[in-house]
């Protein structure tokens, strides 16, 4: 491996702001600066010398590197609407897509470089290490992922002159990634619970470790051998891995899809962003998720379209349209659905009891604003105020919190889960000739979803599918059980399926009270409107730029424009103008 180094500076001081320190809540670090006085700079023989400051320093680590919500990711996929993706909405001048954190890199090289010269007990100081190993690869995998390969530095660098290096091959960065993972799996202990939860443990590192690897063998790294190279094989072993150590450290798929984010902590939480109320909440983005009238300075954020809301199996499992036990139909598309549907869509007539409001119903339609059921901000059709798909999203909302408090929200980010785990294995088990252990995990995952198991206990799975028919059934499963948690936008990138949406649109679906519900002077005859009281229409989003724009191209993104005036020895993705080649 090539790596550079650069001049090693000392650091005269560390800076810490106590507003950084609410990241964790409850996760092991809310007390943490407790006994500190004056609070501000500490010398480094201090930081090392003090399991607390330590402990600090890599909290603000923490904080720079956790993910949150990835709130309305959808509207770059065929997830959630009206927003779609632009002409030149990737490029090198502007800021989409980008990233390039060698300043959080060089602080946790710094931790590498002075921790050693600390007086830290080994437990402690291994167990900081451990964590930030994990952090460096975090940083390194999500460059490597949008750019291929990136400069590798390992040592901290001089913050007063430019980093004039080039770039690390793809393949030499993923060999630095699961180096740095294995080193943390070396040093960390097998799960954090209560109030260390929310630090990255053995478990978080061998389920990332697995994505990692499944990545690497997909066809966006490996377009012109996609699904025949050898690194399935590493993505089969590290997936099977992580999924047997993890079930015996307890790790299981929660008893129910609605408690996964509903159940803090549940034993299906590898990898999580704790927010705590009062101190950090709104991950969630609540007030913008919400319908407009149940919320507060903003909306329009993950609302589901039409393809979308469509692509739900019914109960038995099987496609809308090709069950022999339940009928589909536009007009009664919400019923007998996969469970998961009631879990997370709120459609037009559903319950939704936001504000603790009891029998609370959501409608969509213009006809009920001039009465109190309906509110204008909340319709779709051609009389809305605001862009709308005609659904709403459930997942991770609080629906007792009033409309005043809704950006108190405290739901956890969950980042990593074991059910990811499963279906992750499956995908590199049916890449590698193991399809009776991917179709395993699918048919768990349905059994936890509340499909019926059917006569042939195939849960509305086929039996004999080839090994193209299921890897397109694990990516159809995994778009419904990741429903808004910015999965679906990675598996379409990964897969180098995300092209195919060029020139799409995206609908919503339009309601109207039933005629026999409203007299002769337009008045509602009935007040406790059911989805069954209305005709439906599926009709395109309002939106000034309706298709869908997706290059090729897109697969590895341009480093940005200003990155590359500044250190000409950066070379450019050959796709963009440049020489250099991000794949494997």
């Amino acid at each position: 491996m090539n790596t550079r180094k650069i001049k090693i500076v000392k650091t005269p001081k560390v800076v810490f702001a106590l507003c950084m320190l609410i990241l964790l809540g409850s996760a092991g670090c809310n007390n943490i600066l407790d006994d500190v006085e004056n609070l501000g700079q500490y010398p480094p023989d201090k930081v090392w010398g003090s399991e607390v400051l330590a402990n600090a320093y890599l909290t603000d680590l923490y904080a720079s590197t956790l993910p949150s919500w990835p709130v309305n990711s959808g509207v770059y996929v065929d997830e959630c609407g009206p927003g779609v993706i632009t002409t030149d909405f990737i490029t090198s001048q502007n800021g989409t897509f980008k990233y390039w954190p060698y300043s959080t890199i060089r602080r946790i090289n710094i931790l590498f470089q002075e921790i050693e010269n600390g007086t830290l007990e080994d437990d402690v100081r291994n167990t900081i290490k451990g964590q930030a190993y994990f952090l460096r690869a975090w940083h390194y995998f999500k460059m490597v992922s949008y750019y291929g390969g990136v400069p590798i530095i390992k040592e901290p660098q001089d913050l007063d002159v430019d980093l004039m290096v080039g770039r690390n091959t793809t393949a030499e960065c993923f060999d630095f990634i699961i180096e740095d993972l294995d080193a943390a799996y070396q040093l960390l202990p097998s799960r954090f619970k209560n109030e260390n939860f929310g630090r990255i443990d053995k478990a978080a590192v061998l389920a990332f470790k697995g994505r990692v690897l499944l990545h690497k063998a997909s066809p966006q790294f490996n377009p012109s051998n996609p699904y025949d190279n050898s690194y399935w094989q590493e993505a089969y072993a590290a997936n099977k891995t992580a999924k047997d150590e993890l079930n015996n450290w307890g790790y299981r798929l929660a008893d129910t899809y609605d408690a996964i984010f509903k159940e803090e902590q549940n034993d299906e939480v590898i990898m999580a962003t704790v927010y705590v109320n009062p101190g950090k909440t709104n991950g969630r983005q609540e007030h913008g998720v919400r319908p407009l009238s149940e919320s507060k300075n903003s909306t329009g954020l993950d609302q589901p379209i039409w393809s979308f809301v469509e692509a739900y199996p019914m109960v038995d499992g099987k496609k809308p349209g090709e069950s022999a036990n339940y009928s589909y139909d536009v007009q009664t598309y919400w019923q007998n659905r996969d469970p998961r549907f009631y879990a997370t869509i709120a459609y037009n007539g559903a319950l939704f009891e936001l504000g603790a409001q009891a029998e609370r119903r959501q409608y969509t339609t213009f006809d009920l604003v001039p009465s109190t059921l309906a509110n204008v901000d909340d319709i779709f059709g051609e009389k809305q105020t605001f862009g709308r798909t005609g659904f709403y999203c459930r997942k991770g909302i609080e629906e007792e919190l009033p409309a005043t408090e809704v950006e108190t929200n405290s739901t956890d980010w969950v980042e990593i889960r074991y059910a990811e785990v499963l279906l992750n294995f499956a995908e590199a088990a049916n890449e590698t000739n193991k399809s009776d252990e991917a179709i395993a995990v699918l048919k768990l995952i349905r059994k936890r979803a509340g499909i019926e198991e059917g006569a042939d206990g195939m849960y509305g799975l086929s039996a004999d599918m080839a090994r193209e028919e299921l890897r397109d059934a694990i990516l159809a499963e995994r778009r419904i059980e990741f429903a808004f948690e910015g999965k679906r936008f990675d598996d379409l990138r990964r897969t180098r399926r995300w092209h195919l949406l060029d020139g799409t649109r995206k609908y919503g679906l339009e309601a109207f009270v039933k005629d026999e519900y409203v007299d002769a002077e337009g008045n509602l005859t009935k007040t406790d409107l059911m989805p069954e009281d209305f005709t439906y229409t599926v009709r395109e989003v309002i939106n000034n730029i309706p298709e869908m724009v997706v290059p090729e191209s897109y697969y590895f993104y341009p480093l940005r424009l200003s990155d590359l005036e500044k250190n000409p020895n950066l070379e450019q993705n050959a796709a963009w103008g440049g020489t250099f080649n991000p794949e494997l």
